[in-house]
């Protein structure tokens, strides 16, 4: 799908000083009554231009591919991902340290920079549902419901991840933003708004594939609608508990979903959701690896991605360039930042090195020696020592240390672009954010939690890569989702669900206070506070 880019005048969410901020009328602003004349105009510019926000070129921006924001805020701050300090090389203030350690502050410019993204996504979405609102009134004979809904399912999106990451934030309807930015919704009542806009929106969804080039390309679809709604039924009990630090929570077998009339539980709504993907004709890929190979738009797994085309598109994937040793990315004509690793949990978990390793490390990370794409080893400056990763010494510190450019397991999951440009950050392989595999993972779960045997999906998901089979214990699920979602961004919130998130792991001791819960949120960054004194910080942060 092409990006039609519309310039309109945003809120970088001050959240107090904003009225009027769609009042401003710029000299090369385009007249609305000359960019919707009909439906296919009013879709290209109060729809099409949304879409701009999902992928991101600068840090803090996009779903996924850029750095320092919900991608590096949901996996390097658990047992998934480290980035060590390396002598000189990603200290960065105690940037990466911190998230780690879960020592982020208040003051912490990259939580600041995710919310202004998220909310400047809301707002321009806003603002095209009040286009799309009086072009409907002024056209009655066309049906903008479609769009209407696309817009709300796409809002729907990033307030998803504000309230995952932040708990209560403001909820804005509107583009009139001087009343509700004094109104911090509960996290419950965000949670609920949520679903009802995505059940609202179903309907009217286009019933096609997200993943396959064409008009839906990288859209919100019905698919991706039933995806989001079962993965906010799978964490009902996080998203609908207003006081996350007293270690009490909502039971999900008690929270009720409406779903065409009929009344579940959040583990049936779960399975619901599921299974409308299933029928929908989604599956395994029989490889695991062409869900992330260069050219992956025809796999039957993913359900939504973000569109890359590095000839195209400007959107970054910078996790493979930021991971590979630099004489690693040179063997491939790429750049490399020698940074992100795997911990000694994943390690741990795959049964790295031993009898039983499970097949996935193989496609998820790189170890011991390396070849380039001919096969030929890889060495050091020196031309004569090869390059070679030693996954048992990555710690949050390798300073000194004889192996402080080579500690740690290296991201491989996607498939080498050669031809990538931007040292490998602009690339042609799709963006993976939501696919079956994960799918069958949720149903597994939900049905375990309500009480049933989860057995078949996960060993569908395992007996892909010919894994023993396993039962479906949570404990076992946990990791699973570990072992087949490595590097795509769920372990945050996997680990928050599962509550082990504020227990302590390889190079990371508890904080004080927080077996209280209280780091499974962010702080609201103290900018915006004090931009607001209308919202509360959350509990357990202090300035």
């Amino acid at each position: 799908m092409k990006r039609y880019v519309y310039i309109i005048t945003a809120c970088i969410l001050c959240l107090s000083s904003c009225k009027g901020f769609l009042e401003e009328n710029p000299k090369d602003a385009i007249n609305e009554n000359q960019i919707a004349g009909n439906l296919k105009e009013l879709y290209m510019h109060s729809v099409a231009t949304l879409y701009n926000n999902i992928g991101g070129y600068n840090d803090s921006e996009g779903i996924q591919g850029t750095g320092r924001g919900i991608y590096d805020l949901n996996t390097f701050t658990t047992d998934e991902a480290i980035m060590p300090t390396r002598g000189a090389d990603w200290y960065d203030g105690g940037f990466w340290q911190g998230l780690y350690l879960h020592d982020w502050g208040t003051n912490n410019n990259s939580i600041l920079a995710t919310w202004e993204y998220l909310y400047k996504s809301v707002m321009l979405c806003n603002e095209s549902a009040r286009r799309i609102k009086d072009y409907a009134t002024e056209h009655s004979d066309d049906d903008a419901q479609p769009l209407m809904s696309e817009v709300r399912a796409l809002r729907a999106l990033f307030y998803y991840h504000l309230m995952d990451l932040f708990g209560r934030v403001p909820l804005i309807r509107e583009t009139e933003v001087e009343k509700s930015v004094k109104e911090q919704a509960e996290r419950s009542e965000i949670f609920w708004f949520i679903v009802n806009e995505l059940q609202e929106s179903l309907p009217y969804l286009a019933d096609e594939r997200s993943n396959i080039p064409g008009e839906y390309y990288g859209r919100i679809t019905r698919h991706v609608a039933y995806f989001l709604l079962a993965k906010l039924a799978l964490n009902a009990e996080v998203y609908t508990d207003d006081v996350w630090t007293d270690n009490l929570r909502p039971n999900g077998a008690d929270i009720e979903f409406t779903i065409d009339g009929t009344r579940t539980n959040a583990w049936e709504a779960t399975i619901y959701y599921c299974d409308k993907i299933a029928e929908a004709g989604y599956n395994l890929e029989p490889d695991y690896r062409t869900n992330f190979a260069v050219f992956n738009e025809s796999s039957v797994e993913n359900i939504f991605v973000i569109p890359m085309d590095k000839t195209l598109y400007t959107n970054q994937f910078i996790y493979l360039f930021r991971s590979r040793h630099y004489n690693h990315a040179k063997a491939y004509g790429l750049g490399g930042e020698n940074g992100a690793s795997a911990t000694l949990d994943v390690l741990e978990t795959f049964g790295y090195g031993t009898e039983n390793e499970d097949p996935r490390f193989d496609f998820c990370y790189f170890d011991d020696d390396l070849t380039d794409l001919d096969g030929n080893p890889i060495m050091l400056d020196d031309g004569k020592t090869r390059l070679v990763y030693e996954p048992w010494k990555v710690e949050l510190d390798v300073s000194g240390k004889p192996y402080e450019k080579t500690a740690g397991a290296r991201m491989k999951k996607y498939e080498v672009d050669p031809t990538g440009f931007k040292d490998g950050k602009l690339i042609d392989n799709d963006i993976v954010l939501y696919r079956y595999a994960d799918v069958l993972l949720m149903k597994c779960e939900a049905k375990v939690r309500n009480g049933e045997n989860g057995d078949r999906e996960l060993n569908l998901v395992r007996s892909r890569v010919n894994a023993p089979a396993r039962s479906a214990t949570l404990e076992n699920i946990l990791d699973e989702r570990m072992l087949e979602l490595a590097w795509e961004g769920w372990r945050r919130q996997d680990m928050i669900r599962f509550g082990v998130y504020t227990e302590a792991y390889s190079s990371r001791p508890q904080l004080e206070n927080e077996e209280t819960g209280f780091t499974t949120v962010f702080p609201i960054p103290e900018k915006i506070i004090q931009m607001n004194n209308w919202l509360l910080q959350n509990s357990g942060y202090k300035k």
